[in-house]
């Protein structure tokens, strides 16, 4: 879908402000990810303008994002994510880039909840300052020590459902580098519903089971890391029918369904 169609689409979205959605920050929520071929994105979005508002940021309303990525020299928190631990985290610093804001940022999931907590930080970097270093210790109650592992880069559309308290996050342009090594997804759109409690009600939710679209659980680290390094480095059997499945529809191959 071009530019100028997807512009027009969203042209039709009333709009809403950073301010404005202070009642659907959820930070602490049930994420729902689906995942499907640009040329979906024009009717999907069709299908829900009555039901959302669209996130402007200083007149844009497909920001950038980019994000770099932590884990220990064992990449433990993608072995955690692999392994199917019920705990697990994920530590990155990300860029709002419209907003020129970095945020070291933890997320934490447990009992099928997400939890996130962040702090505001004044760069990229590769170590950690003394409070930094104390709010992670706080977020995982352990001494942890982390490197960078990956960069992450994608173009957001971010609604705000009128009524349900849920936003939904659509993103696309996923690139993901790091030391030499790119992997770019330019027709993977990776969708997200987060609600404060399952809502199989919602808007999109009903459009996704209709369209045959099945919700699936594979984070961005998860799947940059296993592009960018491979299984000289990387265990990954349990993701393979996943990353097959995304691939299948970055080349819009038909059927690409994953239960």
């Amino acid at each position: 879908m071009s530019d100028l169609t997807l512009g027009n689409i969203l042209d039709g979205f009333a709009p809403i402000t950073l301010d404005e959605m202070d009642r659907v920050k959820l930070m602490n929520r049930i994420d729902t990810k689906f995942a499907f071929h640009s040329d979906r994105l024009a009717f999907y979005l069709n299908e829900i303008i009555e039901h959302y508002k669209l996130l402007t940021i200083n007149g844009t309303t497909t920001p950038h994002y980019e994000s770099l990525y932590f884990d220990d020299h064992q990449f433990r928190f993608f072995r955690d994510h692999h392994n199917a631990k019920g705990e697990r985290f994920k530590v990155r610093i990300r860029k709002y880039v419209e907003s020129n804001l970095f945020f070291l940022e933890i997320k934490h999931k447990y009992k099928g909840r997400t939890d996130k907590k962040r702090i505001l930080t004044e760069s990229f970097h590769s170590a950690f300052d003394s409070n930094q270093k104390e709010f992670i210790l706080k977020q995982m109650n352990e001494d942890i020590e982390l490197q960078p592992k990956m960069w992450n880069s994608f173009q957001r559309i971010t609604l705000v459902n009128n009524t349900l308290n849920e936003r939904l996050t659509l993103d696309f342009n996923i690139e993901f580098h790091f030391e030499g090594n790119e992997k770019k997804f330019p027709h993977l759109i990776i969708a997200e519903l987060k609600q404060e409690e399952l809502n199989r009600n919602s808007p999109f939710f009903v459009i996704m089971k209709n369209a045959h679209v099945r919700p699936y659980r594979l984070s961005k680290y998860c799947l940059g890391s296993v592009e960018l390094y491979g299984e000289e480095k990387l265990k990954f059997n349990r993701f393979k029918k996943k990353l097959l499945f995304l691939n299948k529809i970055e080349k819009n191959e038909q059927h690409a369904f994953i239960s």
